[in-house]
């Protein structure tokens, strides 16, 4: 079993800055991709950004020259920068992940979500 746990959510101001973190824990055999979705109130979960074991990532139109994500493969954690916040990143934030067992298909995994909220 696999688990995933985020920290590093919270209150900023419009133009701050924060990061969230992501690991994964358990009988890890092979994370394929990590990364972020968001849900706002009254909203889809959308796409926040991902990478791959191979470190190539992929980005949600509204986060794109603000977010960066990035992940350490010793660590198994997944990180996100989040700069130049707006009002309206204010979400609930989901780690996800894709993990191959060593025997077996591969796996979906959701963290618990932490909650970004954005206002003066």
């Amino acid at each position: 079993q696999v688990r995933l746990v985020e920290s590093g959510g919270g209150l900023v101001q419009p133009g701050g800055s924060l990061r969230l973190s992501c690991a994964a824990s358990g009988s890890i055999f092979n994370l394929i991709a990590m990364g972020w979705y968001r849900q706002a109130p009254g909203k889809e979960r959308d796409l926040v950004a991902t990478v791959t074991s191979g470190s190539s990532t992929n980005y949600g139109e509204s986060v794109k020259g603000r977010f960066t994500i990035s992940r350490d493969n010793g660590k198994n954690t997944v990180y996100l920068q989040m700069n130049s916040l707006k009002p309206e990143d204010t979400a609930i934030y989901w780690c996800h992940a894709v993990h191959r067992p060593r025997v077996g298909n591969p796996q979906v995994l959701w963290g618990q979500g932490t909650q970004v909220t954005v206002s003066s």
